[in-house]
Parts: C-alpha cells; sequence; structure tokens
C-alpha cells in the first residue's frame, strides 16, 4: 500500500500562519496529507505587511500564497480553491451521501466546536499563561529576545481574551460546553479505535474541519491536552497522524486507503453526528431564526453587502445577540453567520439528493436527530466574496 503521495506544483505554496491558529491546523495538516510542498511564514515577516496585508486588508491568519502571487484567506475557500487547482488524490468524497455527511462535520470542525476551543483556552489562561505568552509572542515578535516576545504575546493575548462573552460563554454555560466536548472525546475516541480517520482510510474535509479545534487549541495547549490524552488518546494519536504525510500508519497495517466503500457511514460514527446535529444544531436553529428575522427587517440589503450589523468587512461578522435553551443552560451570544454558510453548503448538497441516496440520508438524519436541522433555510444566500462573507 503507497502511503506517500506529493503533486508536482513547481515552487511551493506559503502558508502564512501562527502555530497556534485554529485555522492554521486545519489548512496545514489539508496541505500536509494533499501532498502539496509548502513553507511557513509568520506574519512578523516583513512580506506579510507590505504585500500580504494590502492584498486580503484583514490582519488574520491563515493565508494561502499561491505560486501566481494570489493570496487565498479562509481555511474552506483555501481548501476548495486548491481542490480545483490540484485536483489529483481529491480530498472531497465524490459518492453522495458521505460529500454530505464531510461537508456537515467539516462545518461542525470548523464553527460548531469553536467556543469549546476557545473556552478551553481563555477562560483556563491563568494556568496556562506562559505557554500561551510563547505562542502569541511567536504571532507578534521574531527575534531572540524572550522577554520582548512574552511581553509582545501578553499585549496580544487581551484582545483576544475578550471573545469570550460574543461566544456564549459564561459561568452558567461552561458546566455544559465542557459535558458536550467530554462526550465528543469518548465518541471520536472509540471511532479512531476502529479507524484511522473519519470516513475510514483516507482523511476528508471532515478531518480538516474538526483539525480546527482539536489541534491548535485543544491538543497543544496545556490544559486541554492533558484532558485529551488522559481521556481520549486515540484522538490525541489523530491529531498527530493528521499532521503526518502518510495516509495510514502501522496501526492500521490492513486498512486500505480509502473511505468506506459503497458510500456507507459506519455505525461508529454515528454517535458523532448525533451530537453534531444536537449541539451544532441547537445554535444553527436559533442563528438562522434571527437572521431570516434580521432580512425581513432590512429587504433593501444590497448584493455583496457584508453580513455584519454595520456592513462593514470583518473576520467574524457579527449581525447581532441570540438567545436559546441548550442542555439545561441558556447561551446568550453573538449571531454566526459563517456558521450558517458552513451549513448550507452542506445543506444544499442534501438538496440535491435523489433516490436511493437521499432515502439513506433522510433515514440516517432522523435517526440521529437531525432532520429539524436539515430542514433549516436562508431566505437570502450566502457567499464569500472579497476576502468577507457577503449576501448574495
Amino acid at each position: 500500500m503507497s502511503t506517500d503521495f506529493h503533486v508536482d506544483t513547481g515552487n511551493p505554496l506559503t502558508l502564512w500562519c501562527t502555530p497556534h491558529s485554529l485555522y492554521s491546523g486545519k489548512v496545514r495538516s489539508y496541505l500536509i496529507k494533499k501532498g502539496l510542498p509548502f513553507r511557513e511564514l509568520l506574519p512578523p515577516h516583513p512580506r506579510f505587511g507590505a504585500e500580504v496585508l494590502p492584498a486580503v486588508r484583514h490582519f488574520v491568519v491563515p493565508i494561502v500564497e499561491t505560486t501566481d502571487g494570489r493570496f487565498i484567506q479562509d481555511s474552506t475557500v483555501i481548501i476548495e480553491e486548491l481542490e480545483h487547482r490540484f485536483p489529483e488524490r481529491p480530498m472531497v468524497p465524490a459518492t453522495p451521501v458521505q460529500r454530505v455527511i464531510a461537508t456537515l462535520l467539516g462545518g461542525f470542525g470548523s464553527e460548531g466546536l469553536l467556543t469549546v476551543a476557545m473556552h478551553y483556552r481563555w477562560s483556563y489562561r491563568a494556568e496556562q499563561e506562559n505557554f500561551l505568552r510563547a505562542e502569541f509572542g511567536r504571532a507578534a515578535h521574531h527575534g531572540p529576545d524572550r522577554e520582548e516576545r512574552l511581553a509582545s504575546g501578553a499585549a496580544l493575548m487581551d484582545y483576544f481574551n475578550g471573545f469570550l462573552p460574543n461566544l456564549g460563554v459564561s459561568a452558567e454555560s461552561i458546566p455544559a460546553f465542557e459535558a458536550s466536548f467530554i462526550e465528543l472525546l469518548e465518541a471520536l475516541d472509540i471511532h479512531f479505535q476502529h479507524y484511522p480517520y473519519l470516513l475510514g482510510g483516507l482523511p476528508s474535509i471532515a478531518d480538516f474541519g474538526f483539525m480546527a479545534p482539536l489541534f491548535a487549541h485543544l491538543a497543544r495547549d496545556p490544559v486541554p491536552s492533558s484532558l485529551m490524552k488522559n481521556l481520549a488518546p486515540n484522538v490525541y494519536r489523530w491529531t498527530e497522524r493528521m499532521n503526518l504525510p502518510a495516509i495510514a500508519d502501522g496501526e492500521f497495517p490492513e486498512q486500505a486507503s480509502e473511505w468506506f466503500p459503497d458510500d456507507q457511514i459506519p455505525q461508529t460514527l454515528e454517535p458523532v453526528i448525533r451530537l453534531m446535529f444536537q449541539d451544532w444544531g441547537a445554535q444553527l436553529l436559533a442563528d438562522a431564526e434571527f437572521v431570516n428575522a434580521w432580512l425581513l427587517a432590512n429587504p433593501n440589503v444590497p448584493s455583496g453587502q457584508p453580513t455584519s450589523a454595520d456592513g462593514e468587512r470583518r473576520v467574524h461578522p457579527v449581525l447581532g445577540e441570540i438567545s436559546y435553551p441548550w442542555r439545561g443552560v441558556t447561551v446568550n451570544r453573538a449571531s454566526a453567520p459563517h456558521g450558517l454558510w458552513h451549513f448550507e453548503r452542506a445543506a444544499g448538497l442534501a438538496r440535491e439528493l435523489e433516490g436511493e441516496a437521499k432515502t439513506r440520508f433522510d433515514a440516517l438524519a432522523g435517526k440521529l436527530g437531525g432532520s429539524e436541522v436539515m430542514r433549516i433555510r436562508i431566505s437570502r444566500p450566502m457567499r464569500r466574496e472579497d476576502d468577507a462573507l457577503v449576501f448574495a
């Protein structure tokens, strides 16, 4: 079984990123598994301010700089663009039900688990302060002066530390978020005892979406890393596997390097999908209700307007505040249009299903508590344009 793969792209891509960045971990893993040669550069590099920022107009990572000089921002858009440019060894399943499930799970990882990742980083800041200062310092300061780097990291941390209320993290909600994470770890740990990746013997966009929260935050920050290693060592091993170019390893010597045959979804993945519908679904339903009401109250929003309340381009746009019951608590948080954008990518594929594939997917969604979630409709589509999420 061949395990290494390399696409000859000529000059390597450049991944503008940081080691501790949630979405950088997603893109880095994709590039490694896809076999695309790349180099990493960090924001303190002079070219970031001189060339990257003027092109993207956001101080954000990851950004992929292509060999023809284009800068691509947003981890999902990066993967989509590179899949189009380099179709060899695709990372998106071709069979219909697996494609929907992979897209759903990729969105759940990228957006639905963002709150848990940020909670474990910032609610436990005191217990991992020096590590975080060093990591954020890498994003802000080049050079050998250790104290300058730590000071630069501390200044940057104060900005990100303030995000928790917008994500619904409060004294009331923290026990529910932690319980949801422990349940997910248990379900994933059982699955990864059987298979190296979410859909079998090959990684997919589902795995890359999960790498966003599960690597840079939850497998590297000291507090959640210890939790993961002790409660779910198979999940921690998966995060290691996702950063290795080999598609499989000695733990699964008989595993074929392919997705599950016949478009099947294994029983070991069903608990993960159920938790996705339960935990992400509650937020999606609340967001959809709010966004549809906002659009009804603002019928003259022009095409191309960013999906933020003030109409400005933002990396994480917010339209307002939502409140919803979940796991015995009330979550109060900012709306999250990006989550709905991710969901709609999968929901649109689900609506296109026909015949036996539609019957199988509808039965799976019904069995796992996802029927109501899959009926979500947004009255106005959204798209990525000019490195921002906008209304179509």
